[in-house]
């Protein structure tokens, strides 16, 4: 598998750019601290050809540290848990946290940091939407997709038809919903449609008490039952 991760394409980092000039909630403080470039979005497009898309709601602090999506404290416990499934011990240090998700297509609803990590309302996302449904499915040949919590998962209706949204609502209500995958149609606003297969999990934040623990077997579980390698 060739491993080379994408640069974002121009007309959509262009875009993203000033879609982010608009943002009130941008925590700009936190961009500060850091010296990075608050315009900047916050992606990993991994290779076209990967196997699997993790999806979140929003980057963090650390992200911003960083530069990369899902290195923070919700993000560390993905990485820990793929490298765990592909090297079968525990992850020995930040650094290879990195690399074991190098093959992988990271992503997020808004490629930036709310303040206080308090989720961007609707209105934002809708705004981000088509800049990041075209990254999914111009981007990526790929149509497995880990969603991250309840926003992440009900992302793909926004935007399309009240089938689409009333199933994905339906499906979030099942009790199976962490071990069960539900096919969805994304349609652009040019009318170009791609399937994916979702395969939802809870957010791996530890202000979700109920999952938070159960977190690394449900994921465990969904990279098998994906035959992710």
């Amino acid at each position: 598998m060739n491993h080379q991760a994408q640069s974002l394409p121009a007309g959509i980092d262009k875009a993203m750019r000033r879609e982010a000039a608009e943002l009130d909630r941008l925590d700009g403080d936190v961009y500060r601290q850091f010296d990075r470039d608050p315009l900047a979005p916050i992606v990993s497009l991994g290779p076209k050809n990967a196997r699997l898309a993790v999806f979140g709601r929003d980057p963090g602090k650390k992200e911003v540290e960083v530069g990369l999506p899902f290195v923070g404290a919700g993000g560390q416990k993905v990485r820990e848990a793929l490298y765990r499934h592909r090297h079968g011990q525990p992850l020995p240090d930040f650094e290879a946290s990195l690399t074991v998700g190098d093959d992988l297509f990271w992503i997020n609803t808004v490629p930036y940091k709310p303040v206080g990590n308090k989720a961007w309302s609707m209105a934002v996302k809708r705004r981000f939407q088509p800049l990041v449904a075209a990254l999914l499915t111009r981007q990526w040949d790929g149509d497995r997709v880990i969603t991250l919590g309840r926003e992440a998962f009900l992302w793909f209706g926004i935007g399309q038809s009240r089938e689409v949204r009333d199933a994905l609502e339906a499906f979030w209500s099942r009790e199976d919903r962490f071990t069960a995958t539900h096919v969805t149609q994304l349609t652009l606003d040019d009318g170009e449609t791609k399937r994916f297969v979702l395969a939802p999990l809870p957010h791996p934040s530890p202000l979700n008490q109920r999952w938070f623990k159960r977190f690394p077997e449900l994921l465990a579980q969904r990279l098998a039952d994906l035959k992710i390698e």
